[in-house]
């Protein structure tokens, strides 16, 4: 790897380590093993580098989360409550793995108020993510159904902001499938 990829990768380290707010220039040089002047050839200032590391992380859950809705590349069932419960349960195994990633997500969300550059730099890849989760989650191709993978990505990525804050909080009581499945159910009417 090359200083560009070793600030990436050191500052990814850092930012699951220390968060958002509380990792310095320093302490992205001394993960990485490079040099102050790097993050400005490279990325231009710390702040560029720790979006484009922020952005790195969360494309990785994104991939993770997809790769577990897929169910490994195997069919999701036929069946959307079987489907949803099978997607959710993986989901929901992750949660504990990625816990880093969404305590640091927590972080950035109360920051964009007074960041408009983060604000933006995460614009366009939330959209993304959402396609994303609806192709992962659901197998609905942006593609060939774009309004079909906008809605179901919007609802996706709320249950996965939801579910996740509230394994944040409170792993023992945080729903699982089975909890959502019900839940869904219940709010479909097809719970008897």
């Amino acid at each position: 790897m090359g200083h560009k990829e070793d600030l990436l990768e050191g500052a990814k380290r850092c930012l699951l380590e220390k968060g958002y707010a509380r990792t310095t220039a320093r302490d992205v040089v001394a993960a990485s093993g490079t040099n102050l002047a790097s993050i400005g050839y490279h990325y231009g200032s710390k702040d560029a580098l720790l979006q484009q590391a922020f952005l790195a992380l969360t494309e990785e859950w994104g991939d993770q989360a997809g790769a577990a809705g897929a169910e490994g590349g195997t069919a999701l069932p036929a069946d959307p409550y079987e489907r949803f419960h099978a997607v959710w349960e993986q989901v929901i195994a992750a949660a504990g793995p990625s816990r880093p990633v969404w305590k640091l997500q927590t972080e950035v969300v109360t920051r964009i108020d007074d960041d408009e550059k983060l604000r933006e730099a995460i614009k366009e890849p939330q959209r993304q993510g959402r396609l994303g989760m609806a192709q992962g989650f659901l197998g609905i191709d942006p593609e060939e159904d774009p309004e079909k993978a906008r809605v179901a990505g919007l609802l996706c990525q709320a249950l996965a902001t939801g579910v996740m804050v509230q394994w944040l909080v409170d792993p023992e009581t945080a729903p699982t499938a089975d909890d959502l499945t019900a839940g869904l159910k219940v709010l479909m009417g097809a719970d008897g």
